[in-house]
């Protein structure tokens, strides 16, 4: 073989730093003059947590023998009509697992419809809440009454407890972000809801004891596999139930590592508006866009006609939780675990 001149040796080397350049992963959390960038291109954020009206939990909305485009096509444009332009929007690492390329297409065709109304979802990957005993299949159908009664974590207490399975809840992760980093029908990805639940009220005695042992090793690698996707949305986690003091010194772990490692700063707040107003005022010196991706529960003072005034004056999106009353039932207060809401009960 000849020698190859010095002058396409430097050309080809150029190409191949440049092209290993554009396919580095994102390593760190984006700089706060990034974070504000996004936000100022977005409207303001106003939309709900969502779940069909026939779908008790993300299993049985997203398997393929329940996935329901015309009843999603239906809801979100109610949603459009409201004036909503973005929806939370639950996935689950079993649906991965059971048919990745189907949950991938079902996904896509969620984005088709999201799009035709102009609402761009916040895809939540995983969940602490409720019941730690996921399965796939048919899922059992509403305890009458109760607010939830159905919904699954992600991942199961089984899986948490497993090291064996971090594997695959990584594959999970970097496949659904990796299949849509570049996709501007995505709003942003919220890589674990709630991660500090314990669920003391509902599954006690179901719930993996060293549970937040398991977590707070965890959530790090989340993000950290999520950047590896190197998505052009913002990476987040919702804090709750946040320390407001002075110095927040008091905040656990969990809540330490999700504002660390969040793109952009979200928190859920259930509670009346001058505290509601205070959270976010707490929230605003980590200098990031901050947007409420829970809120509204009547029964505790926060109300949509409460709410909704402080963030437009505080530019912060407002995300309520739940959008149509169906199997879900969260229409229901939180009480209703000690008390069905049945007639004559």
């Amino acid at each position: 073989m000849k020698s190859l001149k010095p002058v396409f040796v430097i050309a080809v080397l150029i190409a191949i730093g440049l092209c290993g350049t554009a396919a580095e992963p994102q390593s760190s959390r984006w700089p706060e003059q990034k974070a504000s960038a996004w936000y100022a291109q977005q409207p303001w954020l106003v939309g709900s947590n969502y779940t069909p009206k026939s779908a008790i939990n993300q299993l049985e909305m997203w398997q393929e023998a329940t996935f329901n485009p015309d009843e999603i096509d239906q809801e979100l444009a109610w949603a459009e009509s409201l004036g909503m332009n973005t929806m939370r929007v639950f996935l689950h690492d079993l649906l991965w697992q059971q048919d990745a390329a189907g949950f991938q297409k079902r996904i896509d065709s969620f984005l088709t419809i999201a799009s035709r109304h102009h609402i761009r979802p916040m895809f939540v990957l995983f969940d602490s809440c409720w019941d730690p005993l996921p399965h796939l299949g048919p899922q059992h159908p509403p305890i009458p009454g109760v607010h939830n009664s159905g919904w699954v974590q992600s991942p199961g207490a089984a899986a948490l407890a497993d090291p064996t399975q971090v594997p695959r809840l990584r594959a999970y992760v970097q496949g659904v972000i990796g299949a849509f980093a570049k996709d501007d029908r995505i709003l942003a990805w919220d890589v674990w809801n709630e991660p500090g639940a314990d669920n003391a009220g509902s599954y006690a005695k179901q719930e993996l004891k060293e549970k937040t042992a398991r977590v707070i090793p965890l959530l790090p690698q989340v993000f950290a596999w999520a950047r590896e996707a190197n998505p052009t949305q913002p990476l987040t986690s919702g804090v709750c139930c946040v320390d407001t003091s002075p110095d927040g010194a008091n905040l656990p772990e969990i809540q330490q590592i999700q504002l660390r490692e969040s793109d952009v700063v979200t928190f859920h707040n259930y509670s009346w508006p001058e505290y509601f107003k205070q959270e976010i005022a707490w929230l605003k010196k980590y200098n990031r866009p901050v947007i409420c991706t829970e809120y509204m529960a009547r029964s505790v003072g926060s109300t949509f006609d409460t709410i909704l005034p402080i963030a437009k004056q505080e530019h912060v999106g407002a995300i309520n939780w739940g959008f149509v009353a169906g199997k879900t039932q969260t229409n229901l207060p939180w009480e209703s675990w000690e008390h069905p809401y049945i007639l004559g009960q």
